[in-house]
């Protein structure tokens, strides 16, 4: 990880810390108000946010871990721990989506009066609270799927806080109170979407599949294309992180001496940088192919390395 980098992420951590602060605070004056109010919908807005409060320490400490650099035992170092903790952190707020539907249901059995301007101004101080961090948070969340998450819990709370208030101004004028579970059962849905669309990515990163927008034949033709290439096979792309891209792959190519080899090892790095943004390539260079290769290698009956016979006695006498 660059110097570049490591700064970056330090100032997401900022940025996180400064969110952590607003959503403890935010949703303890929200809960109290809401209490006060008799609105269910303002109350699972605040343990929305204190949610988004966990998600975030999560999320903060998930992003110091990940800035560790590998070890002997770790030796990818410890960037995927940030995927994990999105995990942890969408399965956090399903959690809380479920104890804020099973209130809603009870609240529409048995609608109750609200002070529909108290829930106006609490809500309103919430929306404020978490359209900052929203803003505060949208540049990392275009690469880094901790932070995504975190920005996501951030703006999903911002939009809930927001329809809390209109409902307040309803409530101001006619009592329709039946709306207060109906709204509550809206943020549990907000919910429920925003988080799969992190647990279907960090399925992708755990199962090492090919990173969306990466096509693996296309990335064959343009290295087959270059200059001093006959074949490409037994290739894989995946995610190391959220924002990293690594590709292994065997190429074929005439028996030569190593300055070239170096030489055209460069041109395919700067090929699949450029054109695929993958920054960690794995080259084995060879001469001849192995027999019935292809592009793809199956890690369970195809294509492993086995010892030559005089290895193979070497290794017997030893």
């Amino acid at each position: 990880m660059t110097l570049q980098d490591n700064n970056i992420e330090a100032s997401w951590g900022k940025r996180l810390l400064v969110t952590m602060v607003m959503n403890l605070i935010i949703p303890a004056v929200q809960i109290f108000i809401g209490v006060m109010a008799g609105s269910i919908a303002l109350i699972s807005d605040a343990l929305h946010n204190l949610g988004d409060f966990i998600s975030l320490l999560i999320s903060y400490v998930a992003l110091r871990i990940g800035q560790r650099g590998p070890t002997l035992k770790h030796t990818f170092g410890y960037k995927r721990f940030e995927v994990f903790a999105a995990v942890f952190s969408v399965a956090l707020l399903y959690g809380i989506g479920f104890y804020i539907a099973v209130e809603g249901w009870k609240r529409l059995q048995n609608p109750q009066a609200i002070q529909g301007q108290v829930v106006m101004w609490g809500a309103l101080v919430g929306f404020l609270a978490n359209a900052i961090s929203t803003l505060m948070l949208r540049p990392g969340a275009k690469t880094n799927l901790n932070i995504r998450g975190a920005f996501l819990h951030m703006l999903s709370d911002a939009l809930t806080s927001l329809g809390v208030f209109l409902l307040g101004i309803v409530w101001i004028y006619r009592p329709w109170y039946w709306l207060d579970p109906i709204v509550s059962w809206i943020i549990v849905a907000m919910i429920l979407f925003g988080g799969w669309g992190i647990l279907k990515k960090a399925f992708f990163i755990l199962m090492n599949a090919t990173p969306e927008g990466i096509d693996v034949e296309a990335i064959r033709r343009d290295i087959e294309a270059l200059d001093g290439i006959k074949e490409i096979h037994h290739l894989h792309v995946w995610n190391m992180s959220s924002e990293r891209v690594a590709l292994a792959a065997h190429i074929i190519v005439p028996d030569q001496t190593l300055s070239k080899v170096d030489e055209l090892a460069a041109k395919v790095r700067e090929l699949l940088f450029c054109r695929f943004k993958i920054d960690h390539p794995v080259l084995q260079f060879e001469t001849r192919p192995y027999e019935e290769a292809s592009l793809l290698c199956c890690p369970v009956t195809g294509n492993r390395y086995e010892p030559s016979s005089a290895a193979a006695d070497q290794e017997k006498t030893l």
